[in-house]
């Protein structure tokens, strides 16, 4: 592997850490929180909840990804890439993208239209059940019946699955980093 310098054992161990923070936290918050959270909650509590966690975890993962990146290329210059390492270096960085177009766009997007979609179902005394089967029928009439619910209603559901691809591709870039750097353990 081509480098400027070893990196020392504190920045391997610091890297190391950091990317394991960022796999870990994506794995809890992606796969396991919110599918036992909503089982457990009303659907208001639960976007309540979710529209102050997401803020957190995005500007986490966008940190944790940005030092990464960080440390990756001080150590792998540019002109002394091999393909392997080109391709873990776009890996880096397409995750720090994802991470911050959830942070600064898709994610408070997401919190708007739920808050607006939450005032309205208040309104119409929906959202305190628990899970997202419950009471549908309720749900779609609301959504027929009121134009201004059926548009926030779209517009959260496009900007939900915007944030859901992009938290997956960034967690698939992460993954493979992490994959790739415990293959070469000895170095960065």
């Amino acid at each position: 592997m081509a480098t400027e310098g070893d990196p020392s054992d504190l920045v391997k161990v610091l890297h190391l850490l950091v990317m394991s923070f960022s796999w870990g936290m994506q794995v809890w918050v992606s796969f396991i929180a919110g599918f036992v959270l909503v089982s457990q909650v009303t659907l208001h509590t639960f976007g309540l909840v979710q529209s102050k966690l997401f803020p957190w975890y995005f500007y986490c993962l966008l940190g944790s990804n940005t030092v990464s990146l960080a440390i990756y290329a001080v150590y792998h210059p540019r002109e002394l890439l091999d393909w392997h390492e080109a391709i873990q270096m776009t890996l880096f960085f397409v995750a720090v993208i994802m991470a911050g177009l959830n942070a600064q766009w898709f994610g408070p997007a997401v919190t708007e239209n739920m808050l607006v979609m939450r005032g309205i179902e208040q309104e119409h005394g929906l959202g305190g059940e628990v899970g997202f089967g419950t009471n549908r029928e309720s749900y779609v009439k609301l959504r027929e019946q009121d134009p201004k619910y059926k548009t926030h209603r779209t517009s959260f559901y496009r900007y939900h699955g915007l944030s859901n691809l992009s938290n997956l591709v960034g967690f698939v870039c992460s993954t493979v980093n992490l994959v790739y750097l415990a293959l070469q353990l000895a170095s960065l």
